[in-house]
């Protein structure tokens, strides 16, 4: 069976934003499976339930970001809220295994928010329901566990990273002369290139199905 990311953007997150200051704690606890590693599902955060009313997260989907001591770097952390009234207010627990190769330490303050997107693997039966489908075609949230949420497919790219196109109809590749995006950025003003693309339609190809969740 295909293999597929499926990316999802929610266009709502950004215009209700609630960015908190948080100390974001690694814990044992908290599940970590061979399948979250795989990104067939989502990390778990728990977090207070008091700190999840303020972010206002519709979806249950929560992203902290932080910065490595060693080297500055921005690092992120998306995933599924857990509500734990343990948890105190202002502090967020994550596996404690994750945070320590993603961040190197154990305890680090950090931001959490609304996630603006997010992504899943699929590789069982629910990818044959995406075959043949098209750009803007709307398929069922209940396939990466969005319960009631439809999701619209917006583009996505085959497995050499070539774009889809809703302009060029079908499940195929071509080469075709764009003057702009998906496939083709112009540093300047009318300036046109032939560029290999994807049709509309989603074929066993296709690694990514890039959506937007519906409102």
């Amino acid at each position: 069976m295909p293999d597929f990311k499926i990316v999802v953007s929610d266009p709502e997150a950004p215009k209700k934003e609630v960015v908190l200051k948080v100390k974001v704690v690694g814990d044992p606890d908290v599940e970590y499976t061979d399948r979250v590693k795989e990104k067939f599902e989502l990390p778990k955060i728990k977090l207070n339930p008091e700190t999840i009313n303020r972010l206002g997260a519709r979806h249950g989907v929560v992203t902290i970001r932080m910065r490595r001591p060693d080297t500055g770097d921005k690092v992120k952390i998306t995933g599924v809220v857990v509500p734990d009234s343990t948890v105190p207010e202002g502090e967020a627990r994550v596996n404690s295994e994750q945070m320590i190769n993603l961040t190197g330490v154990n305890e680090l303050e950090g931001e959490i928010f609304r996630a603006r997107a997010w992504q899943i693997r699929i590789n069982d039966e629910r990818t044959n329901s995406l075959i043949g489908l098209k750009i803007g075609e709307e398929i069922g949230g209940e396939i990466i566990g969005l319960k009631g949420v439809k999701l619209v497919i917006t583009g996505g790219s085959d497995n050499s990273g070539f774009p889809m196109r809703s302009d060029i109809h079908g499940p195929v590749k071509k080469r075709v002369l764009l003057s702009g995006p998906p496939g083709f950025h112009p540093a300047e003003s009318g300036e046109r290139r032939k560029k290999t693309v994807r049709g509309d339609t989603i074929s066993g190809d296709i690694v990514q199905i890039n959506t937007m969740i519906k409102y």
